[in-house]
């Protein structure tokens, strides 16, 4: 049963069911059944093949996202971290012919998309058509193009099709059904597969209502800058019962319990919180389920259609990222390598689709005797100290996400006789951090601990973080090397033993 003959059901079976909200409006799964169908037919009408998606978080961003799927149109997210000159790359390597959103050069307005969102004005959103330059053929059955942040300048596109995006949310549907999820908030960019599915596809999959307030509502503003009072203030107008975290915003969840006791009482009522997007602190994750929040951790790439193993209530491993979902099979390469198959992309934008078998993640990882998932950290970021000592700088950086003061950092030590951190410490917290990695040191093998620190500013420093916030390691040592060996030899400020 597809993703639109579950909907249809649903429509059928609980017509008043609320099935989105947001501040544009609700709609019940019978009025977004007709509404897909409606929207379809235009889009359809239109001869659109590829269209570019680049809206704010909410019923919009939605309704256009599901329809074009519904049509047979490939959808391609525009994410807003994006910077200009990737957006109009990926509009231009894309090959789409329609947009939705802000005018671009060099495309012409069309007659507007007339939304039907559950309030009694009408919404006109502006249609952009184009002839593209050229069109990169795209493997059969492609219906989406999500862009990887990446760590280059030009992003890849991942083709996925339906089938594929369907399977992956059938099994997490699987995986978080003993929560008994009803309403879930959506803070993530709804550009992000991650979001895209968890936050919109699984819920109409369980008969669940998606809230999609925007990104502005919800305190984000820019590619990177948070609001916390904002974001705290959109969790008791939203209440919920599942998020979807980035490591980051766990760390910012919990200490915004800790400064406000009404909306740790209110997060009482969250059945499942995911997180993933990086190494997570057990540590972390354990003063999280102290607070009363059901915190699990997972894991995925979008080369495999996102989630790939997340933890669950009764399938539960803190420190692992949780057994692989139904849908795949992982297995580790004689290197460490995870390896995972059974839900390859299709390929890549532009390039001949191989025959995909499994896909090389690039992490390094190993299976317990349960099944359960262990990343240990990235094959090419592995460090081996000058004394023959091998690390994942990854480890100890997830270990730091204990350290209240510490907003980011990145550790280098290979080939080096002492382990050097760059870190950028959360504004006026600096004084604390000598304290705090003293405790962190001690729970490090001596080979693995921060002998020596520098305060840097990396969001300051063009190029130095990906499109979404992740740090590029070659970049940042490159820009920074100078400081690093001075640190070894002259014990610069911030030198930590």
């Amino acid at each position: 049963m597809t993703l639109f003959d579950t909907i249809a059901r649903h429509a059928s079976q609980t017509p008043q069911q609320p099935a989105l909200q947001g501040s544009q409006g609700e709609l019940d799964y019978q009025s977004l059944w007709q509404q897909i169908e409606q929207l379809a037919g235009v889009l359809q009408g239109a001869g659109i093949r590829r269209l570019a998606l680049q809206l704010d978080n909410g019923l919009p961003w939605a309704l256009i996202d599901l329809a074009c799927t519904r049509a047979g149109i490939v959808v391609i997210p525009v994410p807003h971290f994006f910077s200009p000159a990737q957006q109009a790359w990926l509009l231009e390597s894309s090959g789409a012919d329609a947009l939705v959103g802000p005018e671009h050069e060099g495309w012409q307005a069309a007659a507007p998309l007339i939304l039907m969102t559950g309030r009694p004005d009408e919404q006109a959103l502006p249609l952009w058509r184009r002839i593209p330059a050229s069109l990169p053929e795209l493997p059969a059955g492609t219906a989406k193009i999500t862009y990887t942040s990446g760590t280059t300048g030009q992003p890849k596109g991942v083709c996925l099709s339906l089938e594929q995006m369907t399977s992956v949310c059938e099994s997490l549907a699987l995986r978080v059904a003993p929560a008994r999820v009803e309403q879930h908030l959506t803070l993530l960019p709804l550009a992000t597969l991650l979001e895209n599915l968890t936050g919109l596809y699984v819920p109409l999959l369980t008969g669940a209502c998606s809230r999609i307030p925007s990104l502005g509502e919800l305190g984000f503003s820019g590619s990177s800058k948070l609001d916390p009072a904002a974001l705290a203030q959109a969790l008791l107008r939203w209440p919920s019962h599942s998020l979807v975290l980035v490591p980051e915003l766990l760390r910012l969840l919990l200490a915004l319990c800790a400064n406000t006791p009404a909306l740790a009482e209110r997060l009482k009522g969250l059945r499942f919180v995911a997180v993933g997007g990086g190494k997570v602190a057990p540590e972390l994750i354990g003063h999280a389920r102290a607070l009363g929040l059901p915190v699990y951790e997972g894991y995925g790439l979008s080369e495999c259609g996102s989630v790939v193993a997340l933890n669950g209530p009764g399938a539960d491993r803190p420190g692992s990222v949780g057994l692989p979902l139904p849908h795949c099979q992982v297995t580790i390469a004689a290197d460490g390598e995870v390896m995972v198959s059974g839900s390859a992309m299709l390929g890549y934008l532009g390039e001949e689709a191989p025959a995909i078998p499994s896909i090389a993640t690039g992490d390094l990882g190993r299976l317990d005797e349960e099944g359960f998932l262990h990343i240990t950290g990235r094959k090419k970021n592995v460090q081996i100290t000058a004394f023959g000592r091998n690390f994942s700088p990854e480890w100890v950086e997830a270990q730091a996400q204990l350290c209240p003061a510490i907003a980011r950092i990145v550790i280098f030590g290979d080939g080096r006789p002492a382990n050097v951190a760059l870190i950028q410490p959360l504004p006026g917290s600096q004084p604390h951090l000598p304290e705090q990695i003293a405790r962190l040191n001690q729970q490090l093998p001596d080979y693995a601990r921060i002998h020596h620190w520098l305060p840097v500013a990396l969001d300051q420093l063009p190029g130095l973080l990906t499109a979404n916030g992740r740090p590029r390691r070659s970049e940042i040592y490159h820009h920074f090397s100078r400081q690093i060996d001075q640190c070894l030899t002259q014990g610069l400020t911030g030198e930590s033993s």
